[in-house]
């Protein structure tokens, strides 16, 4: 079958081109026999093919009659058609139901609120960021007035109850006063069971920080998400206008390059809905928002843990110190967004800045003091052990090295290191003398030990090995006139003084 402009073709190829069947079905790429049909009829007609009846025609008509009735489904009419005798299949059931019944677009109303009497809040999630060392989901918190259509906006890289109820009060601050009431989905940590028809049960947490602000809280209904369209449109914009290219290098850039962009960009453009800037119709719904609370709500998050042998406590794989003595206590971990606290039986602790890192350790110094302590006591109390065992006066020179110097256990180190240069029994037989002598010093201790080292032995007897030494030994004889010249200054004239000779032993 070939088409008006085909069959136009043909016609000038032939009248005008002078060209023969062979040749014009060789350019057109045409059967011959399908050329020459052509040229022999004088002009263009559709070739009517007769159409067969359908396997569905005879039922169209009472498919329609159900659909009528009943909003049945193509399944549940092909199941009827089948008990009447149909033998085709489903597909061209499914396919004339949607052509006699095309998809219904379900209708939504446009909810109106009055300046200060709704926001609607929800979570986004975009990628991935660096956080120190490691990457975190990135989440972010939207809140919306539901008049003004103002909008807040802060990141996170958790969702947890603390995070959810920090970025509430944030919110509030910011808008600089709370609404009456706050349309929420069916988010854990803000409702806990809600069965269709019945009232929601919310989180006990949540309705307690509610209470604290004094707004209400308004579930949506189950599967009905447009029911906070606000906030739904919102968490689009705020990924196609402002993370949209956006390059996360670090998450500590995040939230001040978001404030900006709400200042700047979001809360000052015309709005799509109301044709005016957010700011412009929130200096209206301000004066009737609820004044904050005079109190700050604590949004900490309790937590039963239990301290290692390392008095660590595990947090997100990270690590937090807590004071020595309580290493293998059970305590109670208090969890804020920026901050943890530890707690032990209602007493603080320890409290750490709070890292969303991997695997880092956290102390703090004054931590580890008291076990110092007590390990130095106990490496002092071994040198006195030692000190004591060296002799069994060592007590006494203990006592008197204790009553007469301020730091004593600067003189034990020093007396049981002189044990390792001289010996146990040297310097034993030093403190006995330092005791003896009342000298309680380790200074007086290592002298006494230095010079004892310098002695030199006492020269022993002369032994001779040939008694024929002994016999040439010449001793000179004594000259007791010295005794005479000092008993008489003045000596007798003409008397000899001269020394007498040699003597020789014989």
């Amino acid at each position: 079958m070939i088409d008006y402009e085909l069959y136009c073709r043909i016609k000038d190829y032939h009248d005008n081109r002078q060209l023969t069947v062979v040749q014009i079905a060789r350019e057109l790429n045409l059967d011959e026999r399908t050329v020459g049909r052509w040229l022999a009829t004088e002009k263009f007609q559709l070739r009517q093919t007769p159409l067969r009846p359908g396997k569905l025609d005879p039922y169209k008509k009472q498919i329609v009659r159900w659909l009528e009735s009943h909003p049945y489904t193509a399944t549940q009419i092909f199941l009827r058609l089948r008990e009447g005798g149909y033998r085709g299949g489903i597909s061209i059931v499914k396919d004339y139901v949607h052509r006699i019944r095309p998809p219904r677009t379900p209708a939504f109303l446009t909810l109106s609120f009055a300046p200060g009497e709704c926001a609607q809040v929800d979570w986004g999630q975009f990628g991935s960021v660096c956080v120190g060392n490691t990457r975190r989901r990135l989440s972010f918190f939207v809140m919306v007035l539901c008049y003004s259509r103002m909008l807040y906006v802060e990141f996170t890289v958790s969702e947890t109850m603390e995070h959810f109820l920090a970025c509430h009060a944030n919110a509030f601050a910011f808008f600089g006063g709370v609404v009456s009431r706050v349309m929420v989905d069916n988010l854990r940590s803000a409702v806990l069971q809600h069965a269709i028809g019945q009232t929601p049960v919310l989180n006990p947490r949540y309705k307690d920080f509610a209470d604290h602000f004094g707004f209400q809280v308004s579930a949506c209904g189950v599967g009905q998400p447009q029911e906070k369209g606000r906030v739904e449109n919102a968490v689009g914009y705020i990924k196609k206008n402002f993370l949209a290219g956006l390059e996360l290098s670090d998450f500590a850039l995040v939230n001040p390059a978001a404030r900006q962009w709400l200042d700047s960009v979001a809360n000052v453009r015309i709005h799509g809905s109301t044709k005016r800037q957010p700011y412009e119709l929130f200096q209206a719904e301000k004066p009737t928002l609820l004044p904050l609370s005079a109190q700050p709500y604590d949004v900490g998050l309790l937590r039963p843990v239990r301290a290692n042998s390392q008095f660590r406590v595990i947090v997100d794989t990270n690590t937090y110190s807590v004071p020595a003595e309580y290493a293998g206590a059970a305590l109670t971990l208090k969890l804020y967004p920026d901050h943890l606290c530890l707690y032990h039986q209602d007493q603080l602790i320890s409290r750490h800045v709070r890292c969303y890192d991997r695997r880092r350790d956290f102390e703090d110094p004054d931590h580890p003091k008291a076990l110092l302590q007590q390990r130095r006591r106990a490496k002092d109390q071994r040198l006195l052990l030692r000190l004591l065992s060296l002799t069994p006066k060592a007590e006494a020179f203990y006592q008197g090295l204790a009553e007469r110097r301020l730091n004593v256990l600067h003189h034990v180190r020093q007396i049981v290191a002189l044990t390792e240069i001289y010996g146990q029994d040297k310097a034993a037989r030093a403190i006995e003398d330092a005791l003896e002598f009342q000298a309680f010093s380790c200074e007086y201790n290592a002298n006494l030990l230095e010079q004892r080292q310098r002695m030199l032995p006492e020269p022993g007897a002369l032994h001779l090995t040939r008694r024929q030494d002994l016999l040439e030994l010449e001793l000179p004889e004594p000259n007791l006139g010295l005794y005479d010249m000092h008993e008489s200054p003045n000596p007798i004239p003409g008397e000899n003084h001269e020394p007498q000779g040699p003597k020789t032993v014989g």
